[in-house]
């Protein structure tokens, strides 16, 4: 994988504008800083946490960030990072501890009566292996009895596998919904998502002052063994209490919110409370930049509200499974208001403003947060942006149509490229304009303009240089640590070429975990279209123990049924064998015709019918063009 060093140090008007952040905002206020360190116990040893011999963690990685802010960061930004950039094993309050700095999010332990629950095991075995291995190391071998999912991202439940006992099952919860969220984002868009969030967090930039320095939500992403098992305890509603090892339990239900499947937690003995990502020091994502579907904003502002009216009044203190605690009941008190009303404006405003027929991108260089909610650094636009979050909004309510009609039918990037760059004059006018732009710190324009030259002549270097370089700097001023990488990301790729995703989220338990009906449909996004239009290919599964399934492809779209009905075409092959037999089948981990011949699986017509349906599959390509065609 290739290795990028910025090769451009931050220009003068970037310069200017990241010092002029110092006089907004209170960098004298020293109390996150107090509270990231509070509680600090140790850390491990040995800074590098590997799998084999590749190391998918390293906790020093950031030590850099001990120094002066640089040029090329905004200072904000960099205060955030450095807060980040803590790691180790941290007491919250007697009985309730959390690893910090081992992945992107934190893994917390609640003391039981025999052992230890284990909240949110970061996203690889690796990593949450390393931090159960620091908790014991200062508090003794207490074995896992429970372990809790507080919702469907990858980076709450991916290194599962790392802390489970492996000699005697124990319970795990999980919000009501979390397993079938949690298959299906990292599988039907999930090639899409992985190559995105490569970008998103960075990962392969070199940290450092140029390059990566955090993910504003965390440091980045670990690129271990990602994990799943199946939830045992489901929490179903708000109120609902569960006791596991000696541990009680008050949930509250949080659906639609960070993530579709997520809730809080109230420990009564402890008086703490568990916001899982539903508050914490930043701003978060409406619309994340790797891809996802849009979050209701209006909802998690009432399930803050509903989390103050419900524990408020009984909490001493808030955790969050990113970042760190907040101490005394007055400071969680106001901490979750602050954040409800940040979701709140942002809602409310940008609903009265499309409303007036202002569109995403208008509503997003007018949108202003009120100036005592901006004060609170926790508001501030670390992971999220007030930018993209109120496009996410008008996107929510409006989708992508602005109603504008010259908008309706607009050429794709490439063809539009060509067109733009001949009516401008050519591609080295608009390159001699663009670099007039760029010496009066123009960038957005540049990155803008050269992206049509690049889209019309992706070989013209002159043109990669200029807008990598024009990339290289809005990174640099960025605030937000997902817009600097993907920034600095796509200055990389222009300059040294593609360098593909980092890791990817379909992991070996994921795929076990899909349904049989998303099994099939998983494969009915494959299908390639067009190539199978005059297809007409029916195949019958019977499952062993289970209701038979019947896919037809068929106008270019692969459909299952299960059971029997009018929808349920004439088969030309049938096949009888098990679930998992199927399952190997259909992931091209086992031969058909073998498992025939070896009794696993009887065949009742033309098994080429399989083979050609399958021939009509298309892989996805996890290295696809990003900032080029």
């Amino acid at each position: 994988m290739a290795q990028h060093t910025p090769s451009e140090a931050a220009e003068p008007s970037i310069v200017e504008a990241n010092r002029a952040v110092l006089g907004r905002f209170p960098f004298d206020d020293t109390q996150d800083f107090d509270d990231a360190k509070r509680g600090f116990l140790g850390t491990a040893a040995d800074p590098l946490i590997k799998s084999g011999g590749r190391t998918v963690w390293d906790l020093e990685a950031y030590g850099f960030l001990s120094g002066a802010c640089p040029d090329s960061v905004n200072p904000s930004l960099w205060r955030q990072s450095r807060l980040t950039s803590d790691h180790g094993l941290f007491a919250v309050t007697e009985g309730i501890y959390q690893v910090r700095g081992f992945d992107l999010s934190n893994m917390t332990l609640v003391e039981g009566e025999q052992g230890v629950l284990v909240i949110d095991p970061l996203v690889s075995a690796e990593t949450a292996a390393a931090g159960l291995a620091l908790y014991r190391e200062h508090r003794g071998e207490r074995p896992v009895t429970g372990v809790l999912y507080t919702h469907s991202h990858i980076d709450h439940f991916g290194g599962v596998r790392g802390v489970l006992p492996t000699d005697r099952e124990v319970p795990i919860l999980a919000p009501e919904g979390f397993l079938a969220h949690a298959v299906s984002e990292n599988v039907y868009a999930g090639t899409a998502m992985s190559r995105r969030a490569g970008y998103m967090y960075g990962a392969v930039l070199p940290k450092g002052a140029r390059g990566q320095v955090g993910a504003g939500l965390g440091r980045t992403n670990s690129t271990g063994t990602v994990t799943l098992v199946a939830p045992t305890v489901d929490i179903t509603r708000t109120g609902q209490e569960e006791v596991v090892d000696g541990i009680r339990m008050v949930f509250q239900l949080t659906p639609g919110t960070e993530a579709p499947a997520e809730l809080n937690i109230f420990f009564p003995a402890h008086a703490a409370l568990c916001m899982a990502e539903n508050a914490t020091h930043n701003l978060h994502n409406l619309l994340t930049l790797r891809g996802a579907q849009v979050r209701d904003p209006h909802v998690w502002s009432r399930y803050l509200t509903e989390a103050i009216n419900l524990f408020g009044a009984d909490a001493d203190l808030a955790f969050a499974s990113h970042h760190w605690p907040v101490w005394g009941r007055e400071r969680v008190i106001a901490f979750l208001s602050e954040q409800r009303d940040l979701y709140g404006y942002l809602h409310d405003q940008t609903l009265r403003m499309l409303n007036t027929g202002m569109t995403g991108p208008e509503i997003a260089e007018l949108m202003q947060v009120p100036p005592a909610l901006e004060k609170a650094w926790h508001t501030h636009g670390y992971y999220g942006s007030v930018s993209h979050n109120t496009k996410a909004i008008y996107q929510r309510y409006m989708g992508w149509y602005d109603g504008n009609p010259a908008h309706l039918w607009q050429h794709p990037p490439t063809e539009a490229a060509g067109r733009y760059v001949d009516f401008m004059g050519g591609a080295q006018e608009v390159l001699r304009r663009a670099r007039e732009s760029f010496a009066a710190g123009d960038y957005r324009w540049v990155a803008e303009v050269v992206n049509h030259v690049v889209f019309a002549d992706p070989g013209n270097a002159d043109a990669r240089t200029l807008q990598a370089a024009a990339l290289e700097q809005l990174g640099y001023g960025s605030e937000n640590a997902t817009w600097r990488n993907f920034y600095l990301m796509g200055a990389l790729e222009l300059r040294d070429g593609i360098v593909g995703t980092p890791a990817s989220a379909a992991s070996a338990d994921v795929l076990a975990a899909l349904t049989v009906d998303q099994l099939f449909d998983s494969l009915a996004i494959r299908v390639d279209g067009p190539g199978s239009w005059d297809a007409d290919l029916t195949v019958r599964w019977n499952l062993r123990g289970a209701a038979a399934v019947t896919m037809r492809l068929h106008n270019g779209v692969l459909i299952h049924v299960t059971g029997e009905g009018p929808a349920v075409a004439a088969p030309g092959v049938t096949i009888t064998l098990d679930e998992a037999d199927l399952r190997a089948v259909l992931f091209g981990a086992a031969d058909l015709e073998q498992l025939a011949a070896d009794g696993r699986a009887e065949i009742t017509g033309d098994p080429r019918i399989l083979r050609e349906l399958m021939g009509h599959l298309t892989a996805p390509d996890p290295d696809f063009a990003i900032v080029t065609p």
